[in-house]
């Protein structure tokens, strides 16, 4: 399995290769050369599987066992997820009304990112001890990323991580998931807590950072940021397992379509979902944004185009501007087109506008459907999935929610639905009040309260690159002084 760059100038390169790589040299990012065709014998024996055997064979099909042989592969996944709470790794929770909520949260950090970046680790430590290398893993976050890519690699030998965070773009709680990691291997960036600045502009020093080819080659720089091909790969097992909970039967010809509610801020889910789609899984799905809805304005009407500024939602984690994951949608949707992509993503870099050529917008409404929800919404969702269900959810799960309400109320047929969980409630007790409901906080979210914490002053006035530039250089003496 070879991978390709988006942007069509760039080598093509193994899993290995696209693992470590991040963003592609050209600036596009990896998807595979050609996708695998499953046929309804294939869906009919994974139908039986359980998530992590699911992912199994997912990655087994991508990964191939000249670089990882199945045997070690099982290993890598059933570590990767020794640590989930919930014994099927993922719950789906049927409720009221036909409302199917698949909870992608039972990790370490009670966000869905813990699936794909358990396993994303467990990929990296396995070459970087065959290779006997080092790598540095540079992460900007808006919410759950950060957390989780610290718990997939915290104490890992051959691996440290550096974070940055935006002000006021995350909860309490989840930077304290993140400053209360006190390993030698973790640094975290905040002004006071936080970062003075919001998700997208985090995003310009690590592309300076990693414009530099010499610079990034010297220190084994990579992100673990959703551009990584490693956790689109294993995001690809929601759709499919979201799909055999909730069809009807996989006897009946053609087979039945489910959709799938991908609530989504860099549309990393979307793309998985995109993927999963072109590889012959009979899923349609449903892109449900905040009011930050680049992502619904490219759907209804072909317009990718940044708005003004970023607006803070209760779905923080969704406030993004830059769904960069969307050039993998264009790319796959415009039948591996790299001059066109190449030319909108470089027009979009250029003037933050474009419009989608009519034959992409048309293949793209086709694929996927989109709702934008409203704060006052997310709040509403929230409190009536309580009183009907006494099922608290997070604000992003209650984006995915709301669109199975409204179509509830449309009153039109439609097949079964799955909306997609990406965080537990109690990561957000601030808009658990604010929607009349009362928290429910485990014993290890509120011990982090008592723990100490440690991170790097970093504001507007300072040099962000600079910075950064630093602690890397920082971090790789340390690892050559115990190595």
């Amino acid at each position: 399995m070879w991978y390709v760059s988006t942007r069509g100038m760039a080598p093509r390169v193994d899993f290995e290769g696209a693992l470590f790589s991040g963003y592609a040299p050209d600036g596009g990012l990896f998807m595979p050369e050609e996708l695998p065709q499953l046929g309804r014998e294939t869906l009919r024996q994974w139908s039986a599987l359980s998530y992590p055997s699911l992912v199994a064979e997912l990655c087994a099909l991508f990964i191939g066992p000249e670089l990882i042989p199945r045997d070690d592969l099982n290993d890598l996944i059933q570590r990767a997820f020794r640590r989930f709470r919930h014994r099927e790794v993922v719950h789906l929770s049927r409720l009221r009304d036909g409302l199917n909520v698949l909870e992608l949260w039972h990790g370490a950090t009670y966000a869905f990112k813990d699936l794909s970046l358990s396993c994303t680790a467990q990929f990296l430590q396995y070459f970087l001890q065959k290779r006997g290398k080092h790598v540095t893993v540079v992460v900007g976050t808006s919410g759950d990323t950060g957390s989780a890519a610290i718990e997939s690699v915290r104490e890992a030998k051959n691996v440290g991580i550096i974070v940055l965070l935006p002000q006021g773009h995350c909860t309490k709680i989840q930077e304290r998931q993140m400053t209360t990691v006190l390993e030698e291997n973790v640094h975290v960036f905040g002004g006071e807590c936080w970062v003075e600045g919001n998700s997208d502009e985090l995003d310009e020093p690590i592309k300076a950072v990693f414009a530099d080819v010499a610079f990034v080659k010297k220190h084994n720089l990579m992100s673990l940021n959703s551009i990584n091909w490693s956790r689109v790969l294993v995001q690809m097992a929601h759709h499919f397992f979201a799909y055999f909970q909730c069809v009807p039967s996989l006897d009946m010809h053609p087979l039945p379509t489910v959709e799938v509610v991908v609530p989504t801020g860099a549309a990393g889910n979307l793309a998985a979902g995109c993927i999963a789609q072109k590889m012959g899984l009979p899923v349609h799905l449903v892109a449900a944004v905040n009011c930050n809805d680049i992502i619904h304005r490219a759907v209804q009407r072909g317009d990718f185009s940044l708005s003004e500024a970023v607006k803070p939602t209760f779905a923080s984690a969704m406030d993004i501007q830059v769904p960069y994951n969307m050039e993998r949608v264009f790319w796959l949707l415009s039948g591996s087109d790299c001059q066109m992509t190449r030319g909108l993503m470089e027009q979009f870099e250029r003037t933050q506008n474009v419009r989608l050529p009519e034959e992409l917008q048309s293949k793209l409404s086709a694929a996927v459907t989109s709702e934008s929800v409203s704060d006052e919404t997310i709040l509403q969702t929230m409190a009536r999935c309580w009183e009907e269900n006494q099922s608290l959810l997070c604000p992003h799960t209650a984006v995915a929610v709301s669109y199975h309400y409204q179509q509830m109320l449309r009153q039109t047929p439609s097949p079964p639905r799955c909306c997609l969980a990406p965080a537990s409630a109690a990561k957000f007790p601030e808009a658990v009040v604010a929607a009349g409901l009362s928290p429910e906080t485990p014993a290890e979210i509120l011990a982090l309260e008592l723990k100490e914490t440690r991170c790097t002053p970093m504001r507007k006035s300072d040099d962000w690159t600079v910075m950064l530039r630093d602690t890397i250089e920082d971090m790789g003496r340390r690892w050559r002084a115990t190595s």
